[in-house]
């Protein structure tokens, strides 16, 4: 059916906005749970403290997108509402029972894996529901649910500080629960206006087929050559890319002691990449076809060199002015993924080749800020771990600068098929026209004899 561009849409619209602010505020916020995390479960005597620790808040960002070639599936199989619905009902189990550990290895299944599974079921079908409702406004409402992140990143670290200093981290997670319930919530409102996968093979009797193994996995966005660049190529970009996000917040306690409000630095992170979602969200309209890709390269060179300054900021405010460009960045990079995708792979293939795409993005986030935080238990300070995460951005970022290259390449192969194969049929006309042409004379002639 024809979506009916607003209506209870605008319902599920809220309610996709706080799905995306809920998950990813909390997410993006793991720099002050990690300090936290570090008073609460640290030793003096445990050498690999920072290591150990930063495994928590990197498998949970991992998780996010790990799931998400698996989440697409249930969704085209079972549809939004119960996936999403399930999903905060995981989320929140997960988030609940961290908030009981008493040592840091427990929050590795709990935190890391639970709760961020939770998360990434109930994120995705916010996305996918969307389409149903609105058309000619998705676009708009779009940039509406994307900023709820960016208002959470906003505002959470400062609500996440005051609580964690009131009623210690175990409370502040029981009081984070409260968003998971009302993410549970929210599930309820995502009304099908489009029949599923079950719906279709089952018809009327509501008997569960399931579909063909390459309909469910589409693994033919791979023989895309652009697209196999791009989703390996933007991984390999972010190996350093979380790396900020956890442990910016600890760098900041170490070089500039207590007195400095770190959550600060959350804040302009936040604000400026929704500003950057809703810029390069609009610059990119006017940028034609795969051309897209080189603000995703400019992105990853600004945040690998921000990435390379923060050590050598000696002041807050040099700080300050490091998270805004980052931030900005950020929000860049993240909102040109969806129509880059539709631009390499079309309208068809678009929702699994993001799915795939997000899940080769779960390794770089798994593995970043661990292998940083072990540099700082080793060296003793968090600078080389810095210069080094600024690194991948710019490898990723010449990687994919030849992406709009290849993709013209190929759509020329693709337009001269056609070409060659009129040219081919205009052949066969014209040999069979002269056959016929050679039989019909003989006839003629024998008939002017008689």
């Amino acid at each position: 059916p024809e979506p009916p561009e607003g209506g209870w849409g605008w319902v599920v619209m809220l309610a996709a906005m706080w799905c995306n602010g809920a998950v990813f505020g909390i997410q993006n916020s793991c720099g002050v749970l990690f300090v936290s995390m570090l008073r609460l479960f640290g030793s003096s005597e445990d050498k690999q403290l920072i290591f150990k620790t930063a495994w928590v808040s990197s498998l949970s960002m991992g998780m996010v997108f790990f799931c998400s070639p698996i989440v697409s599936i249930f969704t085209d199989l079972f549809g939004c509402r119960k996936v999403a619905v399930i999903g905060a009902a995981v989320g929140f189990v997960g988030l609940l029972s961290s908030s009981f550990v008493s040592t840091i290895e427990p929050l590795y299944f709990t935190y890391g894996i639970l709760f961020a599974c939770g998360c990434s079921f109930a994120y995705q079908p916010s996305l996918v529901i969307l389409g149903h409702y609105f058309k000619k406004r998705l676009g708009l409402v779009n940039g509406i649910v994307t900023a709820g992140s960016s208002l959470f990143t906003v505002s959470l670290p400062f609500l996440l500080r005051v609580l964690i200093d009131s009623v210690d981290l175990h409370n502040t997670l029981r009081v984070l629960c409260i968003l998971m319930f009302v993410l549970f919530l929210a599930g309820f409102t995502y009304k099908p206006l489009v029949p599923n996968t079950k719906d279709k093979e089952g018809g009327k009797k509501g008997k569960f087929k399931l579909p063909p193994a390459r309909k469910i996995c589409n693994f033919s966005v791979f023989k895309v050559l652009s697209y196999r660049i791009w989703a390996f190529g933007i991984p390999a970009a972010l190996f350093g890319y979380f790396v900020p996000y956890v442990h910016l917040m600890n760098h900041v306690k170490e070089r500039l002691g207590d007195s400095v409000p770190e959550e600060v630095l959350l804040l302009c992170l936040g604000i400026t990449s929704g500003v950057g979602r809703l810029i390069f969200g609009r610059v990119a309209d006017y940028i034609p076809g795969a051309k897209k890709i080189y603000l995703q390269v400019a992105s990853f060179f600004f945040i690998g060199l921000m990435s390379m300054m923060i050590p050598l900021c000696k002041v807050f405010g040099a700080l300050v002015a490091v998270c805004l460009f980052m931030g900005l960045f950020d929000g860049c990079f993240i909102c040109i993924m969806a129509p880059i995708a539709f631009e390499l792979v079309g309208a068809q293939d678009v929702s699994q080749a993001i799915g795939f795409l997000l899940g080769l993005m779960s390794v770089p986030m798994v593995v970043g800020p661990p292998i940083a935080g072990l540099l700082r238990d080793k060296i003793g300070t968090y600078d080389v771990a810095f210069y080094l995460a600024g690194v991948p951005p710019l490898i990723g970022g010449a990687i994919l600068c030849f992406i709009p290259w290849v993709h013209e390449r190929q759509k020329l192969k693709e337009r001269a098929k056609p070409v060659d194969g009129e040219t081919t049929e205009k052949m066969l006309e014209n040999e069979s026209t002269l056959v016929s042409d050679m039989t019909e004379k003989p006839v003629k002639e024998l008939d002017s004899g008689f």
